[in-house]
C-alpha cells in the first residue's frame, strides 16, 4: 500500500495497492463514500457494495483512475505510448486480471490480426480510428470483445477486430453506427447504420480465417464455411429470416488468398453481402452480392 501516481480529486484521500501477482487496487474516500477500482480481487467487506462503470462514477473519479491506470499501463508496455486512444479503448481488457497479457500480446506479436504489415503501422490505423470518437460511448461493450482469458486465442481476437474493420468502413462512408442490436429472435446484430439519405440497415459482421489456419484448401472455401455458420440453421442470419446484410472481412488474408478471392468472387450462401479486406492505410477493395443497402464507393 502507498500514495497514488496522482494527486487524487479534490475532497478525496487515496491509496493505490500493488499486489505481488501484478494486480492493482486503487482506493479513494470522503467522509461518506468511497470508491475501489481494480483488477484484482475485491475485498469481502466491498462485495455488496453498489457497482459503477466509469461513466457512471463521477467524472473527476473516472479521470484520476484512468489516469494513474494508463499510467501503469505505458510503464509495464511502453510500445503502446504512441497510441494514447487505443490504450483508453482497450483499457478495460489491457489491464483486466486475466486477459492483461493476452490482449496485449494480441497487439504486440500479431500487429491486430493483420498479415502483411508491421506492429506499428497496424496500431497506427486503429489509433486513428480509436481517436474519432466514435465508438467511446460503447467501449465497455466492444473492448470486451476482445476477451479476457489467459488462454492466448489470436483467431478469436481477429474476429472481433473484424467488427472494429466494419465500423471504420461504415463511419468513413458517412454512416452514424449503434453496436448490438437486439432484434425478435433473440439475437444480437452486430449493428444498425444509418445515414440521413439511405436510412437505416442491420449488419452482421464475420471474420474467416485464412485457408493456411483452417482444414480447407482454398480461400474461397475458407469464406463460404464461415459465413455458413451464420447463415445455416442456427445461425442469427438464418433465424432472423432477412433484411441483414452480412459483411465478411478478409483482412487476415495474406495478398495471394486475398488475390484468388477477387479473381472469382465466390457467393457466400447469404445476400445481401459484401466481402472485403481492409489495409492499415486505410486501403480497401471488396465486392458485393445482391442489393446492399448501404452505399459503399469503393465496392466492384
Amino acid at each position: 500500500m502507498g500514495a497514488p501516481w496522482y494527486t487524487p480529486p479534490e475532497g478525496y484521500e487515496a491509496r493505490r495497492f500493488d499486489m505481488d501477482n501484478g494486480d492493482t487496487a486503487l482506493f479513494a474516500w470522503t467522509d461518506d463514500h468511497a470508491y475501489w477500482i481494480g483488477n484484482t480481487e475485491t475485498p469481502s467487506a466491498l462485495w455488496r457494495t453498489d457497482k459503477e462503470g466509469f461513466d457512471e462514477a463521477p467524472f473527476e473519479i473516472s479521470r484520476w483512475a484512468q489516469r494513474e491506470l494508463i499510467s501503469e499501463l505505458f510503464d509495464e508496455s511502453p510500445w503502446l505510448k504512441p497510441y494514447p486512444h487505443l490504450s483508453w479503448f482497450f483499457l478495460p481488457v489491457f489491464l483486466s486480471k486475466d486477459g492483461r497479457e493476452t490482449t496485449r500480446a494480441f497487439f504486440h506479436d500479431h500487429s491486430a490480426g493483420l498479415p502483411d504489415t508491421t506492429r506499428d503501422e497496424a496500431l497506427a490505423f486503429y489509433e486513428s480510428f480509436f481517436a474519432t470518437g466514435v465508438l467511446d460511448e460503447y467501449r465497455e461493450v466492444m473492448a470486451g470483445k476482445l476477451g479476457t482469458s489467459e488462454y492466448f486465442d489470436p483467431i478469436r481476437m481477429a474476429a472481433a477486430m473484424g467488427e472494429f474493420d466494419v465500423a471504420y468502413l461504415l463511419t468513413e462512408a458517412g454512416y452514424d453506427i449503434t453496436p448490438e442490436i437486439e432484434v425478435a429472435t433473440g439475437h444480437s446484430i452486430d449493428f444498425r447504420a444509418e445515414n440521413t439519405k439511405a436510412g437505416g440497415a442491420l449488419i452482421e459482421v464475420t471474420r474467416p480465417l485464412p485457408p493456411n489456419r483452417r482444414s480447407v484448401s482454398n480461400p474461397v472455401a475458407a469464406i463460404r464455411d464461415t459465413a455458413q455458420t451464420k447463415t445455416n440453421g442456427q445461425g442469427q442470419l438464418a433465424e432472423h429470416g432477412g433484411g441483414v446484410t452480412l459483411f465478411v472481412d478478409c483482412s487476415s488474408f495474406p495478398d495471394d488468398d486475398w488475390a484468388a478471392i477477387m479473381g472469382e468472387q465466390p457467393d457466400v450462401r447469404h445476400r445481401p453481402a459484401v466481402v472485403f479486406r481492409l489495409r492499415p492505410s486505410g486501403h480497401v477493395e471488396g465486392y458485393s452480392k445482391g442489393s446492399v443497402p448501404v452505399d459503399l464507393p469503393w465496392l466492384s
